[in-house]
């Protein structure tokens, strides 16, 4: 499926530059100040700052049409939540994949009761505009409450132990909330998050489809075949 590139009105840097401050950003454990490093290291002088303003403006848009390109996401979600640090306060973050391992959401909510999974079954269905066969979550009671309320007519599977799935997902967000040393807002963690869920796994394919994945990010991001300033 294709997709318009956003628009780089008013940028003085290259679309290339652009992207790939962004790439470097979502797709590795960097601090804007790291990425500032290492473009000065390649001779492109750009402030920390513009970087982080860059990742807040063209992030989520990246995000947004490398899922448009992806495949129909499977007919069996994995559901799970896992408790964040937010300035302190204890937060969970809900997380959904389906059996490839592919993320469909996350939300970052301050309880993990009925309303909550009730208000990101609601939030899955919404984005993904599909019902699922079937639903595995662990055994958080909420779940259960939830599904008899928003999607009684799909199964629900109940077990621990068969949730590897989703569990193993939030892997490479700890490892990225150590490196930024916890959130510091659930709007800041949120946006973050739904970029990173969005961006990171498009470069963790096997090592034989990164060339066809890097042509799919300068498709999106519209640094293919550019060779003007943005």
């Amino acid at each position: 499926m294709g997709s318009t590139p956003p628009s780089y009105q008013g940028h003085r840097y290259l679309v290339e530059v652009i992207s790939h401050c962004v790439w470097l950003y979502f797709r590795f454990p960097l601090s804007f100040r790291e990425v500032e490093e290492l473009m000065l290291q390649r001779g492109v002088i750009v402030s920390y700052e513009t970087v982080r303003r860059w990742c807040l403006k063209f992030g989520q848009s990246y995000a947004n049409a490398l899922r448009r390109r992806r495949a129909r996401p499977g007919d069996k979600w994995h559901l799970d939540e896992v408790f964040v640090k937010i300035n302190g306060v204890r937060h969970y973050l809900w997380r959904a994949v389906d059996q490839d391992g592919t993320v469909l959401d996350i939300l970052v909510q301050n309880r993990r009761n009925k309303a909550a999974a009730r208000r990101f079954f609601r939030r899955l269905l919404k984005g993904i505009g599909a019902v699922p066969r079937v639903i595995v979550t662990d055994k958080l009671r909420s779940y259960r409450a939830a599904h008899r309320e928003v999607m009684p007519s799909v199964e629900h599977c109940s077990h621990k132990g068969l949730n590897n799935r989703a569990e193993n997902s939030h892997q490479p967000t700890r490892q990225r909330e150590r490196a930024m040393k916890g959130f510091r807002s659930v709007g800041g963690a949120q946006r973050f998050l739904a970029a990173f869920s969005g961006i990171s796994p498009h470069f963790r394919p096997r090592r034989h489809r990164m060339t066809a994945r890097f042509v799919i990010w300068d498709q999106i991001t519209g640094a293919a075949g550019r060779s003007t300033t943005a």
